[in-house]
């Protein structure tokens, strides 16, 4: 599958020369990839993206191996491009999603929450490319060490769980310290974004929120609805007293957890989180769900298919760069 990111532009004419080697790594168009969001990045959303141009990715959260082998199958039916898998490697049946990867052999995997080394050989071994979310230099350098193909490196303004960096300073520091691509990741949204984190040293970008007011994104409209009348401040880190602190849209939910954050409570907090992020993004109970989503919220204002929204971005892209090039 030929790239085209050197010349970005099949759609759009000649919009503009990107040096990144992220999109000859993947076999993709442009340098953008979907954020794997449990219970929020299903097939149909990975392979619109995909279909766009970027690289969509599924994301795994808490899925039973029959289950994630029955999204990537629908994702291979929706497209011939190529997509990818979010794991959490916390989860007591790793193995066995690492097997359903293994066994359809997707074309890369992004990892959280534990280190993906175990599994290093075996994913080289089936070609899938390994893209493990980081917060901090220190563990991109290790990873590195481990064989890892590209670092995404998650800022502190992103949707889920976080660290205390921001990807204002974590970019250009991790993109100095590792040989491998580095992908930017939290609080980008816009073409003016990219070219930020372009010009960090960042080889591409990965976004989430943005892409969950995408038409093809599953999770309820009343997720989609909130998040369009979200502004800049409406997003919340909770449970910082557990060692696990997620940004989430601010509601009765989050109260509850700063109550208990405050009380130094963590085992209260785990119990009460447990399922309520498929009641905010399946069941549609925005008021008593953890809506998890970006500080980038603010700035969404409308729905459009994933193509659209890619499109939108390398539009904004382009005519950031030309506004600068007059300076």
């Amino acid at each position: 599958m030929g790239s085209k990111c050197d010349t970005m532009g099949s759609r759009l004419g000649e919009i503009m020369t990107l040096r990144t080697e992220l999109c000859d790594l993947l076999g993709i168009e442009y340098p953008i990839i979907q954020g794997g969001m449990a219970w929020t990045s299903t097939a149909e959303l990975a392979a619109a993206v995909s279909e766009g141009g970027g690289i969509g990715v599924i994301g795994a959260g808490s899925m039973p191996a029959d289950i994630l082998r029955q999204e990537i199958i629908k994702a291979k039916s929706l497209t011939n491009k190529n997509f990818g898998v979010n794991l959490m490697l916390m989860q007591a049946h790793i193995d066995d999603l690492v097997q359903v990867l293994l066994d359809e052999k997707v074309a890369m995997v992004t990892t959280g929450a534990g280190n993906p080394g175990k599994y290093m050989t075996d994913f080289k071994e089936a070609g899938i490319k390994v893209f493990p979310v980081v917060p901090s230099v220190a563990l991109a350098q290790r990873l590195e060490k481990q064989g890892a193909d590209a670092i995404i490196v998650e800022g502190t303004e992103a949707g889920g769980h976080i660290g205390e960096l921001t990807t204002m300073v974590l970019t250009p520091q991790a993109s100095q310290s590792v040989s491998i691509p580095v992908i930017a990741a939290g609080g980008i949204a816009t073409g003016q974004g990219l070219v930020a984190a372009l010009a960090l040293g960042a080889k591409g970008v990965q976004i989430g929120t943005r892409f969950i007011c995408s038409t093809e994104c599953t999770v309820d409209p009343k997720v989609k609805e909130r998040l369009i009348n979200a502004r800049d401040r409406d997003t919340v880190v909770t449970g910082r007293s557990t060692g696990h602190p997620a940004r989430i849209i601010r509601n009765q939910f989050s109260k509850q957890i700063e109550i208990l954050d405050l009380q130094n409570k963590p085992d209260e907090i785990e119990k009460l989180g447990t399922g309520s992020l498929r009641k905010a993004m399946r069941d549609g109970d925005i008021d008593h769900g953890s809506l998890m989503a970006g500080q980038i919220s603010g700035i969404i204002n409308e729905i459009k298919p994933a193509a659209a929204i890619i499109e939108q971005i390398l539009k904004e892209a382009q005519e950031t760069i030309e506004g600068l090039s007059k300076l």
